[in-house]
């Protein structure tokens, strides 16, 4: 098989450069591979892996490859995030994202049993300080009892037993429950993907940073893609040129369908293929963490603020690993460029300021900055919707009130076989896995996406 050939070559190499010397018994007339996926972090893991496993099933001759810009997989969105699996409150009833989010919950927490990924249901509160703040949580608890029954449960915990759960939690208004959110240990997670999509002949390709994209066209009724009968941009294929990122060396691949989930990257793949009408500005949400060395107050739960509407993020909220250990973040710090991780630590103060509110006890002594992160975003807008309404009388692509822009995920009008997945941000890794099944749905079966985010 060729998917097995090009490991074996990649077994003495993590870059691209010597899959592409195992091409050269390949027919011109035949894509070196039937789907590859641009971007290693746990989305394009799970769209890869869900690939391999059809095409193990049903088409083993099929091959799948996912190409990979830094030397590991995972390592901007995927690993710098707060770990949460979302319970589905804030982003609309009818938005893409809480319909992936509440697929993708129930999916991830089954996978992570069966395959020993550490994670666990902590629950999570979502604390009221002003009357204000607890009508917002009466609208989401409403929305969630009325659109989403049974799926997004909430309820409200009374004074009393907010006080004996968590003394050092401060909710003057009012404190409602998501039973159903939890953690995960998110490496653990691509791991355990990765070694799923490998095991059904998949390859994985680091170091490969992908510098040029040509949509190939049929010049006759037959191409390399079996699903095109037209001469679109994509219906023979597309023609990338990968760049080795610790070699400089170029090679040039060919593949029948290709799927864009380079998240910080998502966009620079975008303006690579579509013309310039088509193109997009990316904008970069960068996340700041704080670390917690003390051993009180204790709580045992996610616990997270009324988000102000318009916020670019949940707020400044506090989250737990799976030792047990206390972290808060991430804030919204706007940022030109992708590659700003630097801990801005001058954002402590106005953080502090935040944790106050409902932790009044925390040590401020014990508080460090710890990490960052950066949401790929489509617009410098909010984060979560309205409870739907406002549907449709926010920005483009919105489903979840104004100024909340959804995920866009879509098949691109007018080229074959490219599926497009832009603004892949929270809760993208709750998401993942019902993700990867609709874009395998996309192409290879006949899926469509109603909601997605317009340009």
């Amino acid at each position: 098989m060729f998917a097995r050939t090009a490991r074996r070559q990649l077994q003495s190499s993590t870059g691209l450069s010597c899959l592409a010397r195992s091409f050269s018994s390949t027919a011109p007339v035949r894509a070196d591979f039937t789907h590859v996926i641009i971007g290693g972090g746990v989305v394009g893991l799970s769209i890869a892996r869900a690939l391999a496993s059809h095409n193990a099933a049903h088409n083993p001759s099929n091959t799948t490859l996912l190409l990979e810009r830094h030397p590991h997989l995972g390592t901007e969105t995927s690993s710098r995030n707060s770990e949460v699996i979302h319970g589905g409150l804030y982003y609309g009833p009818t938005s893409l994202k809480t319909r992936l989010c509440v697929a993708g919950r129930e999916q991830l927490y089954a996978f992570c049993k069966a395959h020993a990924v550490p994670h666990r249901k902590t629950g999570k509160w979502v604390v009221a300080q002003d009357a204000s703040q607890l009508e917002s949580l009466h609208q989401i608890h409403e929305t969630c009892a009325r659109e989403l029954v049974g799926v997004v449960p909430t309820r409200f915990v009374g004074k009393e037993e907010a006080r004996r759960l968590e003394p050092g939690v401060r909710a003057h208004a009012g404190v409602l429950e998501s039973p159903e959110t939890g953690i995960v240990d998110s490496h653990a997670l691509m791991v355990a993907l990765r070694g799923l999509f490998e095991d059904e002949g998949g390859v994985v390709a680091v170091n490969s940073n992908v510098v040029g994209i040509e949509a190939l066209r049929s010049s006759s009724p037959t191409s390399s893609n079996s699903n095109s009968n037209s001469s679109n941009p994509g219906s023979a294929g597309y023609r990338l040129t990968v760049r080795d990122s610790s070699t400089g060396e170029a090679s040039s691949i060919t593949t029948s369908t290709l799927i864009n989930s380079a998240g910080l990257g998502a966009f620079a793949i975008n303006n690579l293929i579509l013309p310039p009408e088509r193109h997009v500005r990316a904008y970069f949400a960068k996340g700041n963490y704080f670390s917690y060395a003390a051993s009180a107050p204790r709580v045992s739960r996610l616990v997270y603020p009324v988000t102000p509407p318009g916020a670019g993020g949940l707020g400044t909220h506090l989250t737990l690993d799976m030792a047990g250990r206390v972290r808060f973040g991430p804030d919204v710090e706007w940022v030109t460029s992708p590659a700003d991780l630097a801990v801005s630590a001058a954002r402590l103060p106005a953080a502090i300021a935040e944790i106050r509110k409902y932790l009044p006890g925390i040590d401020v002594e014990a508080l460090a900055p710890d990490y960052a992160g950066i949401r790929p975003k489509l617009r410098p807008a909010g984060a979560v919707g309205d409870g739907g309404k406002d549907k449709g009388k926010g920005d483009k692509g919105d489903k979840g009130g104004s100024g909340f822009v959804d995920f866009y995920i879509r098949k691109e009008d007018g080229y074959e076989g490219f599926v497009n997945l832009l603004g892949i941000e929270s809760p993208g890794l709750t998401s993942c896995l019902a993700i990867g099944a609709l874009v395998r749905d996309m192409l290879v079966g006949s899926a469509r996406v109603e909601g997605s985010a317009r340009l």
